[in-house]
């Protein structure tokens, strides 16, 4: 049983009753994983793969990119305290959506931007930001945005040794870049 090196629970167990959980990618998975876990109302934290075909990819595989899997981060909150919204905001605004099979150096499908929607709602939020936050790159000169929005799918968890990685090993990076563009702020009693 692998434990969490930050929360320190099982990072198998069961989501508390009226916990939500989302799922994110935004390239290197370390970076993402730490931004996440940084976050008030955030109650677990876990990288892996998604968005593939191919069933309980192992790391190498995904690496080589043959999997169609892209690096996540699973994040298990409880939106009393963390909203969707305000995940959103966090992932439009750590990362570039428009860079399509790569993020920064990190070149490959593994590395696309990419949400796994949990339900309806969370699908129609997503879209939603995704159209806003397109529109706010536009005026700032970018180019469109590229990152799969999905239903819910299957996800794998990485290696053991992926989990919490920065945390383990503070003398490796792996640096979220975004835009500089804001997202929107529409629900901004819920970001704070």
């Amino acid at each position: 049983m692998t434990t969490h090196a930050i929360f320190n629970r099982p990072i198998d167990a069961d989501i508390p009753h009226g916990f939500d959980q989302a799922i994110f990618g935004m390239g290197c998975y370390w970076g993402a994983e730490r931004l996440f876990w940084q976050q008030k109302g955030v109650w677990l934290t876990e990288v892996g793969f998604a968005g593939g075909t191919t069933e309980n990819p192992t790391y190498e595989q995904v690496k080589a990119g043959d999997t169609g899997h892209a690096e996540v981060v699973r994040v298990v909150y409880d939106s009393a305290l963390i909203s969707y919204d305000h995940l959103l905001q966090l992932f439009w605004q750590n990362h570039n959506p428009t860079e399509g099979d790569r993020q920064g150096e990190d070149v490959g499908s593994q590395y696309r931007s990419l949400i796994m929607a949990m339900n309806d709602s969370q699908f129609a939020t997503a879209e939603a930001s995704k159209i806003d936050y397109d529109n706010r790159l536009a005026v700032d000169g970018f180019g469109k945005i590229t990152t799969q929005i999905v239903p819910k799918g299957r996800f794998w968890p990485g290696p053991e040794a992926h989990q919490q990685y920065l945390q383990k090993n503070p003398d490796q990076h792996c640096e979220l870049q975004g835009t500089g563009v804001e997202p929107s702020l529409s629900n901004r009693d819920s970001l704070a």
